[in-house]
Order: C-alpha cells, then sequence, then structure tokens
C-alpha cells in the first residue's frame, strides 16, 4: 500500500502509458495527498496491523516523516519500536520536542536518558520564539500567563513553536503519542489523520491501552519518567499536571477540574487563527480609543 501522488504538468509524450515517472525532468509531484475514501480505506488496513507494522508503513510512504513527542510513555514506545526495526526500511526519523520553558526537572533529566539510551536519534528542541527560559518569556509575558491569558500561553509555548519546527524542518508527516483509550477528545482517533495545515498525523499506537504501554516498557528497559512512579501517568506543564487515582483516566490530571483536554497543538488550526484575529481587533480598538482620547 502507498500514498497516493497527485500528478501535474505531465506532457503528451509522458504520459502515453498513463503514467509518470519520477525520473522525468518536466513531470512535478504535488505533496503527498489522501482523498477521503483512500484514508477511510488505509485506516481499516492499518487498524490489522501492530505498531510497528504501522511504523514500517510510515517509513515506506510518507516523506519528511518526524515524530513530535513530549516524551510521554506512549512517544517513548514509538522511539524505542523505531530504534529497533531494521532492513532497508531502517529508520531515520527525528524528534521534535517543545521545551514550553515549564517542564518538570524529571521531563528534563529524561531527555538526557533517552538521547544517551537511543544515541543515533536526532532531537530537535524548539522554545517559545525570541526567549531561552522561564524568567526571559515572564519578563516578556508577565508571570503565570498561563492563568492570565490561557489561549496565549498555549499559543506562545507551543503552538507556535511547533508550527515554526515544521517549516524550518519541512516536516510534511509527523508521529504522536495520542491513543483512543486516553479518553476525552482522543476517544475517536483514527490512525492516521490530516490536520488544517495538510500535515499527515499519525497515531501508531492508537489502539493501545495503558496497561499495553506499560508493559512494554518494563518488558523492553525504556526509560521513563520518573513522575510515574508518584501516581502520575499523563505529563506536561508542572503548572498543570497532577497525580491521578487508580480509577480515573489516564489524562485526568491535567487541566485537572476543568473541560480544557488538549494543550493546543491538536486543536483545529482555526482556533488558533481565530484567538489571533481576536486580539488584532482587540489592539486596534484600544488603538482607536486612545486616538480618541488624545
Amino acid at each position: 500500500m502507498s500514498v497516493s501522488l497527485a500528478l501535474r504538468d505531465r506532457s503528451t509524450s509522458e504520459c502515453d502509458s498513463g503514467y509518470a515517472s519520477t525520473d522525468s525532468s518536466h513531470t512535478n509531484l504535488s505533496e503527498v495527498f489522501f482523498t477521503k475514501p483512500h484514508l477511510k480505506f488505509i485506516n481499516a488496513q492499518l487498524a490489522k496491523l501492530s505498531p510497528q507494522d504501522i511504523l514500517r508503513w510510515c517509513l515506506a510512504s510518507l516523506p519528511s516523516l518526524y515524530q513530535e513527542t513530549a516524551f510521554g510513555l506512549t512517544g517513548l514506545v514509538t522511539v524505542d519500536m523505531l530504534s529497533k526495526l531494521s532492513g532497508p526500511l531502517a529508520p531515520e526519523v527525528d524528534l521534535i520536542f517543545i521545551d514550553t520553558l515549564y517542564h518538570f526537572d524529571e521531563t528534563l533529566d529524561l531527555v538526557k536518558r533517552v538521547q544517551s539510551q537511543y544515541p543515533e536519534t536526532r532531537l530537535h528542541t524548539y522554545k517559545p520564539k525570541g526567549v531561552g527560559n522561564a524568567s526571559e518569556f515572564e519578563a516578556k509575558f508577565g508571570r503565570n500567563l498561563w492563568q492570565s491569558n490561557e489561549e496565549l500561553y498555549d499559543y506562545s509555548v507551543k503552538v507556535e513553536p511547533s508550527e515554526r519546527a515544521f517549516a524550518e524542518l519541512g516536516v510534511k508527516a509527523v508521529l504522536t503519542g495520542r491513543r483512543r483509550n486516553q479518553g476525552a477528545a482522543r476517544k475517536g482517533l483514527d490512525i492516521v489523520e490530516i490536520d488544517d495545515q495538510g500535515i499527515i498525523k499519525v497515531n501508531p499506537l492508537a489502539n493501545w491501552n495503558f496497561q499495553d504501554v506499560k508493559h512494554y516498557v518494563e518488558e523492553n528497559n525504556v526509560p521513563y519518567n520518573a513522575l510515574l512512579d508518584q501516581g502520575y501517568k499523563s505529563i506536561g506543564d508542572w503548572h498543570s499536571t497532577q497525580p491521578v487515582s487508580d480509577d480515573e483516566e489516564e489524562r485526568a490530571g491535567r487541566w485537572k477540574g476543568r473541560e480544557k483536554t488538549e494543550c493546543g497543538i491538536h486543536n483545529p488550526k482555526s482556533r488558533y487563527a481565530q484567538f489571533l484575529m481576536e486580539q488584532a481587533k482587540k489592539e486596534q480598538a484600544q488603538a482607536a480609543q486612545l486616538e480618541k482620547a488624545s
């Protein structure tokens, strides 16, 4: 099974057979895309495969493939699985880590341990634009921005750095650590999705539950966040993450007691476009009021 490619600008001489060659100097291949029926078929087929076989399909089918990870358990399992794939499709999948500047110390320690255990895996770290640490961020935006302007916080520390990473690295497809068993908005996850920007997002462990992931980590000596031994299951920024009880959903400790379930990276892009437009309108209105007052 392979990804559909659109063919453009095909000359008559090149297309007599009904096909165009990638070796043709006059034939342009568009970006990878899926029709809705094709995507539905692919998801139905991939649902029958193991995560390792899904990863093999990704390596064979998707160009400019990266893995975006906050080093949660599912992402760590993916890193380990990729490191053990061999053969002609041996992976070269770089990692993208968004350092929000508010990660737990245990998370940053884990990043170092992962780099040590998987030295062949390259890591690209992106931080909020124009700042290098939390003090610089707070000098620019003020303290506790996640409380005073949560939309701006999510955009500044997660969405914008992710978009910048994808643009600079030329990302066309990305592996994520999302699973249906994580609940909330993730219950209806497909294995392959297309976001509003045309990025192909693949959830190779979508069918696994927390115990499946934990068992793999234990059996394969995969490094993991020390906070998991303290009652945490899903770990994000220190200010919005709490431990959970055994009978709570895996992500119940994220933004606990609130309706929010996602940080922004996996929410529709239009939400943030609308947010920025609203910010611009407010600034224009304030500027107009000041002009009238003067």
